[in-house]
């Protein structure tokens, strides 16, 4: 059977998508990827319990979101654009409870974030402010950059390289992926673009969006996790 992959959406807390209401939204292009590589993609609506949820999971996507915001405030030249707590508090509670049962996990840019987090790590909550000699990552839709992956890690094996090209369009980044988790690829500028878990199950974060990348790329990084999440597919009579 398929492995059937929890993508969780974004809030809009803010009425941003219409006055009065509340939406849950999200870029399709995640469900595509999960679907291209032989995964089947199911949304993950905040109202649910989320460790009923992930029992019924074969693997977790946490995706692309908004910024997280830091205990002490930033210079007010920072703009950030904060998620919602209560979809803060989703997404944690999930990555919980698929940690526990094991189960692999993606995080894609506020994903890997947040995976971080949770195991105690530290983030960049503007590079340009705790990181002023690094180099600029909110970089349009086309443009790419060069990140190294380290010797040995999961994701050199996915890759089957070494240096990698990736889009980028993020000012927050991981700066101590926390206990249990590596970094395993930075930027030229040491920016971290990618953390790993030490444990023997598929764990990984990446800080660009390979879901808008091109077909190759999405299938070696998305390709890998839905193979991972097969082997830890659950019995038929789910």
């Amino acid at each position: 059977m398929r492995p059937l992959i929890g993508v969780p959406t974004c809030l809009d807390a803010r009425e941003r998508w219409k006055p009065g209401r509340t939406y849950q939204y999200i870029d399709i292009a995640y469900a595509r990827a999960v679907a291209e590589a032989g995964g089947v993609p199911v949304y993950l609506g905040l109202g649910a319990e989320p460790e009923a949820l992930v029992a019924r999971l074969d693997g977790l996507l946490i995706p692309g979101g908004d910024d997280l915001l830091p205990a002490t405030p930033y210079p007010e030249a920072v703009t950030l654009d904060p998620a919602p707590a209560e979809q803060i508090a989703f997404d944690t509670a999930l990555l919980a409870a698929a940690q526990t049962r094991e189960i692999p996990i993606l995080g894609i840019c506020y994903g890997m974030q947040l995976l971080a987090l949770g195991r105690g790590g530290r983030l960049h909550y503007d590079i340009g402010t705790d990181v002023p000699e690094a180099g600029e990552h909110q970089r349009g839709e086309a443009e790419r950059h060069r990140i190294e992956i380290s010797a040995g890690s999961r994701l050199a094996g996915i890759f089957e390289a070494s240096v990698i090209d990736v889009n980028s369009r993020h000012h927050q980044a991981v700066a101590d992926p926390g206990d249990g988790l590596r970094i395993s690829a930075e930027a030229d500028d040491g920016i971290a673009e990618a953390l790993e878990g030490d444990a023997a199950a598929f764990c990984v974060g990446v800080q660009w969006h390979p879901e808008s990348l091109e077909p190759l790329h999405r299938t070696a990084l998305f390709g890998a996790f839905v193979a991972a999440c097969a082997e830890h597919s659950s019995p038929p009579d789910r």
